[in-house]
């Protein structure tokens, strides 16, 4: 079985000549001298490093493909004729209470101080990446009328071309940030929130500070990591002042742009980007446990920690490290991951697969728990983008999973409500788009939805985009409603790891969920002895 096709793939925008390839290397079986191309190592040849990146950078998403020997397409979902778990109190369970309207998909997160959402899912990390910053409008306003948690990733304050600091290098003033931040609570309806994310640059720039002082941020995230990359954060600038900007704000920035020999290839048009990279976070326990107390000190009620598709030992750090430091919410970010900007075969090959590492996660919080050992409030992300993904997730790691967090899943339908809004200006809507309409109130069929929220005069100024967002998440609702009510669970926490099935023994030695000719043997045995 092939896994990945190295030297060739659309998110690098190469393809093999030849039909027949080698399966490790991925070079054609006939390589011809003379061949005009493009795969990978005839496109490194005079563009370099590049081919390390999908592209075009900021127009982009992209998602590792590789065929794991196991996924959550290896788990299918348990449903009964009998029973029903999670009604309100008092109501007993009969047809005509127990109906897939009635299920309450609404979830909560939080040692104390609990923040519920609307459905159990948010955002991945929308940072210092182009596709964030140019579709935030979209993005946050989607999350908020949608009442679910968005995450304001790594770097934003840093990059900001706006940004000023003290003689400290601290931040004093960064406009993006204020945008993002007032752009989500303009429509934030009691539901969900906004946290920021906190990497080793935004530390050190102060960034937790500016954010509680400025706009009196309640959660604060710290980074360890994610399922796409084990490296820092990285963008790219097609600027060479606005390289060395970053530069000198303290950034890795690659090829060195103060150098005569890459200014000059810059200026030849050879260099057409560079990168900007985060340094490589180190943890250790008490440094751990030192920063969540200074954060709490600055006034932060919540402090969540995202950690990545690292190995079982630092797997264990997080769980462990987050259960005495009462950390809110941890997601764990399983590979292959999807990102605006990460190395390609770094999100082909590097990290646990989501079900391994999740797997893993439920093992180690039940150790935890059996020890007496409170486990944090969990969520898991890493390539989940429907319903059935999300109820799986909430299933295999009950009873800590609060919530799937998605990353790209939840910015296509912004990208693509935005361009609707383009298409509709300039009369060009494609045919896929049209057969459904010409207007606004014919495309999206919750834009009444929308409206009854925001108000009739509001909804003229939501981007179309953030409705895309809200119709998305209605669809990704009712789905899991219809998947809950299926497996007789009416909410959230109704939810047991008996509602799902192995369907090879593989798959049940690696999550512990039995093979499915083995779940309920023992019950269906009894019925037929009786």
């Amino acid at each position: 079985m092939s896994l990945s096709q190295p030297n060739s793939n659309e998110a690098t925008r190469t393809f093999n000549r030849s039909k027949s390839v080698a399966p490790m290397s991925g070079i054609c079986s006939r390589c011809i001298d003379g061949c005009r191309g493009n795969c990978e190592v005839f496109k490194a040849t005079f563009r370099g490093r590049e081919l390390l990146y999908p592209g075009p950078f900021g127009s982009i998403t992209a998602g590792g493909d590789k065929n794991y020997p196991l996924d959550y397409s290896h788990l299918n979902i348990q449903g009964y004729a009998l029973g029903a778990k999670g009604l309100p109190a008092g109501v007993v369970g009969d047809p005509d209470t127990a109906r897939f309207p009635s299920v309450n998909t609404e979830t909560e997160y939080g040692w104390d101080l609990k923040v519920k959402m609307s459905n159990p899912v948010f955002t991945g990390a929308l940072g210092s990446t182009e596709i964030a910053r140019k579709n935030w409008e979209h993005f946050a306003v989607g999350a908020a009328i949608t009442g679910v948690t968005i995450v304001c990733g790594e770097n934003v304050c840093g990059i900001d071309p706006g940004l000023e600091l003290d003689k400290n290098n601290k931040v004093t003033k960064s406009p993006d940030m204020d945008r993002r931040i007032e752009t989500y609570r303009r429509y934030y309806r009691g539901l969900g929130e906004i946290l920021i994310q906190m990497n080793v640059e935004d530390t050190r720039l102060g960034v937790a500070e500016y954010v509680i002082n400025k706009h009196g941020i309640e959660t604060i995230e710290l980074k360890w990591g994610q399922g796409a990359k084990c490296i820092g954060g990285e963008i790219k600038v097609d600027s060479l002042d606005r390289a060395l900007e970053l530069q000198r704000r303290g950034y890795i920035v690659t090829p060195d742009p103060s150098s005569p020999i890459n200014q000059a290839a810059f200026k030849d048009g050879a260099i057409k980007e560079f990168e900007r990279h985060s340094r490589l976070g180190f943890i250790d326990e008490a440094g751990f446990y030192a920063e969540c107390d200074r954060l709490r000190k600055l006034g932060f009620k919540r402090i969540t920690l995202k950690t990545g598709a690292y190995g079982l030992r630092e797997l264990a750090m997080a769980l462990k490290w987050s259960s005495k430091a009462k950390i809110d919410l941890l997601t764990i970010d399983g590979a292959p991951g999807g990102t605006g900007m990460s190395p390609w075969r770094m999100m082909e090959e590097w990290g646990m697969p989501s079900l391994y590492l999740h797997s893993a996660a439920y093992e180690f919080a039940e150790i935890l728990h059996k020890r007496g050992e409170r486990v944090p409030d969990l969520a898991f992300a890493g390539g989940f983008s429907s319903e059935d993904g999300i109820f799986k997730a909430l299933a295999l790691g009950a009873p800590y999973v609060k919530a799937v967090c998605m990353g790209r899943a939840l910015m296509i339908p912004g990208m693509v409500g935005k361009n609707i809004e383009k298409w509709m200006a300039e009369n060009d809507l494609p045919k896929t788009v049209s057969e459904f309409g010409t207007t606004v109130e014919e495309i999206f069929v919750n834009y009444e939805d929308v409206a009854n929220l925001v108000g009739r005069e509001e909804i003229k100024k939501i981007p179309l985009g953030a409705v895309g967002i809200y119709s998305y998440a209605n669809k990704l609702q009712v789905g899991l409603q219809q998947l809950m009510a299926g497996a007789r669970c009416f909410n959230r926490a109704a939810i047991t790891r008996d509602e799902l099935m192995s369907l090879t023994e593989e798959c049940a030695a690696v999550t512990g969920i039995p093979y499915l000719m083995d779940c309920y043997r023992d019950e269906a045995i009894a019925v037929l002895l009786k």
